[in-house]
């Protein structure tokens, strides 16, 4: 079985480029064992721009 962390990372309304440094959070959490799943684009303005991204990290629930 796995456990899974959602993450969102704001984009910027005019630029469209993360507001975060999300390498870093990849990095971040690999070395507390989760491993990058997917990622998505949350909801979309008007003009077709992703508002935000979310990450979806998984890992293997210890027993």
């Amino acid at each position: 079985m796995f456990e899974y962390k959602f993450y969102q990372v704001q984009v910027g309304a005019l630029n469209g480029k993360p507001k975060e440094n999300y390498e870093d959070l990849v990095k971040t959490h690999a070395l507390e064992g989760w491993k990058l799943h997917t990622f998505q684009p949350l909801p979309f303005s008007a003009g077709g721009q992703a508002q935000a991204i979310q990450l979806i990290f998984e890992r293997p629930i210890e027993r």
